[in-house]
């Protein structure tokens, strides 16, 4: 049995790279989304939420409400802080022309969870919106707070504490 060698002639090919994001793009969408998932997952241990969809569903919904609440540099700070989907969040609504009064925000969550009451939606609330102060900082938040009714610091967590009139 006779082997014989073929050789075949190559075609010399022209290799285009593909497209490349680059290193910093990529780690810094990484760390967003990390971040976005480390809220939600925040939320979800707060509000004990059997599941991260559901904990991500009530948190797009306060956040969005939120949104129309805050204006200003705050409200900019707030979204600056924020990771980028929660920052989109808050800048996709319009603020509103006057701040909502606690109650009438919770109810406005209530409107935008389906199968919620007045009391799940005050839940809702308080889990995401109690997870903020030790991302954004005690000076935001209190900024933050400074420009809505009273009411909203129990929502974040905090005391609300009443002013002396003398």
């Amino acid at each position: 049995m006779t082997t014989t060698a073929t050789t075949t002639a190559q075609t010399p090919r022209t290799v285009i790279p593909a497209p490349q994001r680059s290193v910093r793009a990529t780690a810094a969408g990484d760390d967003d989304r990390r971040a976005w998932t480390e809220l939600v997952t925040a939320v979800r241990e707060s509000g004990q939420y059997p599941t991260a969809a559901e904990a991500e569903r009530v948190t797009r919904a306060v956040l969005s409400e939120l949104g129309g609440q805050v204006t200003g540099d705050e409200r900019v700070a707030l979204a600056r802080t924020l990771p980028k989907e929660a920052a989109g969040l808050i800048a996709s609504r319009i603020p509103e022309p006057r701040p909502r009064s606690a109650r009438e925000f919770v109810d406005a969550v209530a409107t935008r969870i389906e199968g919620a009451t007045p009391t799940t939606a005050r839940w809702h609330a308080g889990s995401v919106l109690g997870v903020l102060p030790p991302r954004i900082g005690d000076a935001l938040t209190d900024r933050v707070l400074a420009q809505l009714p009273p009411g909203y610091a129990l929502l974040f967590g905090r005391a609300e504490l009443a002013t002396r009139t003398a």
